[in-house]
């Protein structure tokens, strides 16, 4: 059989696969972003025990491979609760992505000028309006470009949980070399698949970068907000 046959006669499970992918994928970095700013707020944090705890849990995650996390955690945990392999998978790659997603956040926010925070307190702007007004707006415009290929690593990585029974994109490549004898078509066509992925979602972030930064210059953005909260507070 041809490669577009097989194409086409594969589509429906591929594209069942592309699903579960992208939800595992979303579930995960969901978690990872809750857990990444958690880490990098003690990361800044002026307290050194929990700079050194960030620390160790940041150095700890790089330090290993990600299979080897997947494997703990859906091994592992079976000792205390049975979890689903999409659940382990989801824990997995949040646990591993949080420490990278922490050390973005951590790198954004130390990027603020100073001067900019310290003129909207001056204003007597609270720290959460600080914060809301002034620092998240200019680090999201700075760590939006990092965060969006650290998406997109996400959802390659994700291809892992295939080791641990779960049917996803890689997964559905290797019942569909099993079944067809032919591995070689088998991982083009997952390869093709995950490609479109990465093109679509390369494209959202360019285009939210483009529109982030199409007017003036954040820290222009910036000071006219604290100019402006500092006037009516």
């Amino acid at each position: 059989m041809d490669f577009v046959s097989l194409f086409v006669e594969y589509a429906p499970l591929f594209l069942e696969a592309t699903w579960v992918t992208l939800s595992l994928t979303a579930v995960s970095l969901l978690l990872a972003m809750v857990a990444g700013a958690g880490v990098a707020w003690l990361a800044m944090s002026a307290v050194r025990p929990l700079r050194w705890l960030a620390t160790a849990y940041i150095g700890l995650v790089r330090g290993t491979p990600l299979i080897t996390q997947i494997f703990i955690i859906y091994f592992g945990l079976a000792y205390v609760v049975t979890l689903p392999a999409f659940w382990a998978g989801a824990l997995a790659l949040a646990f591993h992505n949080s420490a990278y997603i922490a050390e973005i956040i951590r790198s954004g926010f130390q990027a603020v000028p100073k001067g900019l925070t310290e003129a909207a307190r001056s204003l007597g702007m609270s720290r959460l309006k600080t914060l809301k007004r002034v620092q998240a707006p200019l680090a999201l415009r700075t760590t939006l470009p990092v965060l969006g290929n650290q998406y997109i690593i996400a959802v390659k990585d994700s291809s892992l949980v295939a080791f641990i029974g779960m049917t996803e994109l890689f997964r559905t490549s290797q019942n569909m070399a099993a079944s067809t004898y032919q591995p070689l078509t088998s991982y083009v066509v997952v390869a093709i698949y995950y490609l479109a992925i990465v093109l679509v979602l390369t494209l959202l972030v360019n285009t939210l970068e483009a529109r982030l930064s199409k007017h003036r210059r954040p820290e222009v953005q910036a000071k006219a907000k604290v100019k402006s909260e500092g006037a009516f507070s």
